[in-house]
């Protein structure tokens, strides 16, 4: 082959491979944009542009199709059917905005996306959750954010947060959970957006001398796995996320830009496009980048609560554990006992109405028994640990389900925490207790009628044993004899409580869909299957795993709790205690119910409480029939 071949062969190649990397690379923004100061591409080849007057709807060709006319800034957007839902914050009237965008009609339609706080609006942005439910933040310049759900029920406040003051702009990252806010002589930081759960904040990347930032953050994009951000010497970065920490990916790049103020971005299989406005020269420009989505992350199925009860009058760490009452003569009446760890036991009814308070000091852990017999003494019992007291608290539930104090059982332990009850085919009643050093007292409980014809109730420590670090939730099988025991860091064992002297065996390891702290536990006795589940709270992760209660103690799955819009019920994170039955109560739960501790409420703020979930729900999810 000749030079001149070779040369023109290759530059062939060469023409072919840039043709091929043009067309691979997501499209640009067209001409048009180029007096915007804000754009968004939108799922179908449309755009968005946002200048001083007006916003704007461009086809794929860059011609204009429809206007809004108004000064405004922070555009946001996310898909949605024949188009996207976009919000926009008015300049003049500091009201943000949502704005239906319909892409087959090409029509804009705005209206007030939420009420206008009590401060100004400095940036908002969307995040839309797992459950597919949008949300809107709304951030003032001294830090002061809202967090509000969007829907057909209206725009709902479900929590208040601090963000870093002066925050410029947010941006929220859908798949990964993570809130980004633009901090703007700081740098980037990062925060759960997820209104359950503990608040995180971590630092993404910080302004120099502390990050890589020179002169800080003046714009920020999501991408896919990570996020984008332009500095205050114009350079171009891309940061790569994994278990909430950020790497750079590749060097800072420049811009060529002198005060870029806005950075979009558009994603697809084959790459990034990336924009940018430089408020110098009023030009967009744009860059093609290669860039490795990550796999989609394992989302579990969610059910969703049908009650709450009312909150604990006690904020803080105050809600712990549920135990449930059944009315035999009326189930649809049947009650939710609820311990307050700061004031005593609550008493409910399925609605979630608070129907008693018996102040009884630090319960911790509660338990039911129904159906009980000493001699001619019938009893339904509820037994709760006493912190205080290092006892039991006995409390006698009659035919109306009106409990009573009826008592205290002495244990021998120095912390008392966990408790649960277990009825022996022979008779009789049994409290498991245990220790925060990991010791379990056994304790046969006995009553006796008084001199005034109430019970008086006694109790002997019949076994004891050790788990080696700290227990608390547990739950006994009447039937079959079986202890089941949370080792909050290690995972459930099962004991023999038939044996004389029973080995525990660790039949759930934390670990994959388990995650520490391992708290409440409770069982679901299926009697039309002939088979029951153990029921998990994994308070690691804000979710319940469900397990096979006999051997070979298979993992059916796990789930979490979401939020209900329609009832205005917040999800559930941070879950201590649980309990579950199976007995039918009422129409509305026919296949009995979940009953779970929920360890923040949100939707709007407030204390802790209960949440009752339809157990045909979980059954649904985890095709339990």
């Amino acid at each position: 082959m000749t030079r001149a071949r070779t040369l023109k062969t290759l530059a062939g190649a060469l023409a072919l491979a840039a043709a091929t990397a043009a067309q691979a690379a997501p499209a640009a923004p067209p001409a048009a944009v180029a007096g915007a100061r804000e754009i968004a591409a939108l799922p179908d080849g449309a755009w968005l542009a946002l200048d001083k007057k007006a916003l704007r709807l461009l086809d794929a060709d860059g011609s204009e199709r429809a206007r809004l006319a108004l000064r405004a800034k922070q555009l946001d957007t996310r898909a949605a059917p024949h188009g996207a839902l976009a919000v926009v914050l008015d300049a003049d009237t500091q009201r943000t905005l949502a704005i239906t965008v319909d892409t087959r009609a090409m029509t804009l339609a705005a209206r007030p996306a939420v009420e206008s706080p009590a401060f100004p609006v400095e940036a908002s942005c969307l995040f839309r959750d797992a459950q597919g439910l949008d949300h809107l933040f709304v951030v003032g310049d001294e830090g002061l954010a809202e967090q509000w759900l969007l829907g057909a029920q209206g725009a709902r406040l479900v929590r208040r947060l601090a963000l870093p003051p002066q925050t410029q702009a947010c941006r929220v990252d859908d798949a990964a959970g993570w809130l980004y806010a633009q901090e703007e002589d700081a740098g980037v930081w990062a925060y759960r957006a997820e209104a359950e759960g503990v608040p995180q904040r971590r630092a993404v990347a910080l302004a120099d001398p502390l990050g890589p930032l020179r002169g800080g953050a003046r714009a920020l994009a999501v991408v896919p796995g990570g996020l984008a951000t332009v500095d205050g010497r114009g350079r171009l970065q891309l940061w790569r996320e994994a278990d909430g920490r950020w790497r750079a990916e590749g060097k800072a790049q420049p811009t060529g830009g002198q005060a870029v103020e806005a950075l979009a971005a558009k994603a697809d299989t084959t790459g990034l496009r990336l924009a940018w406005h430089d408020e110098a020269t009023g030009r967009w420009a744009t860059r093609a980048l290669p860039w490795a989505a990550p796999a989609p992350r394992a989302v579990l199925p969610v059910v969703r609560a049908v009650a709450q009860t009312d909150p604990v009058p006690r904020f803080g760490d105050a809600a712990d554990d549920p135990a449930i009452w059944v009315n035999p003569a009326d189930p649809a009446r049947s009650l939710v006992l609820g311990t307050n760890k700061k004031q005593g036991l609550f008493v409910y009814g399925l609605d979630g109405r608070q129907r008693q308070v018996l102040e009884a000091g630090r319960l911790n852990n509660v338990d039911v028994r129904q159906g009980l017999r000493w001699g001619t003494l019938a009893l339904d019992l509820a037994l709760a640990t006493q912190r205080d007291e290092k006892a039991l608290a006995v409390f006698t539930i009659a035919a109306d389900g009106t409990l009573a104090d009826a008592g205290r059982i002495a244990t021998g332990l120095d912390e008392v925490y966990g408790t649960c009850l277990y009825a022996p085919p022979a008779g009789g009643l049994e409290a498991l207790v245990n220790d925060k050093d990991g010791r379990v007292e056994r304790i046969r409980v006995e009553a006796a009628a008084g001199a005034d014809g109430r019970p008086v109730f006694s109790g002997r420590v019949v076994q004891r044993f050790k788990l080696e670090s700290q227990p608390e939730g547990c739950v006994a099988d009447d039937d079959s004899g079986r202890l089941f025991i949370g080792e909050e860091d290690r995972g459930v064992w099962v004991l023999d409580l038939g044996a004389a002297e029973p080995k525990p065996q660790l039949v759930l390891k934390v670990g994959g869909l388990l995650q520490a702290d391992v708290e409440g536990l409770a069982l679901y006795h299926d009697r039309e299957a002939g088979r029951s589940w153990l029921v998990v709270s994994s308070q690691g992760n804000d979710s319940y795993v469900v397990a096979e209660a006999a051997p070979p103690w298979r993992v059916k799955g796990a789930f979490r709790i979401g939020l209900n819009p329609v009832a205005g019920i917040d999800g559930v994170s941070e879950t201590d205690g649980l309990e579950v039955t199976s007995t039918p109560l009422g129409a509305a739960l026919p296949r009995g119910a979940l009953v779970v501790q929920d360890g923040f409420k949100r939707l709007p703020d407030g204390a802790q409480n209960f949440k009752i979930v339809d157990w045909r729900e979980v059954e649904r999810v985890l095709g339990l029939r």
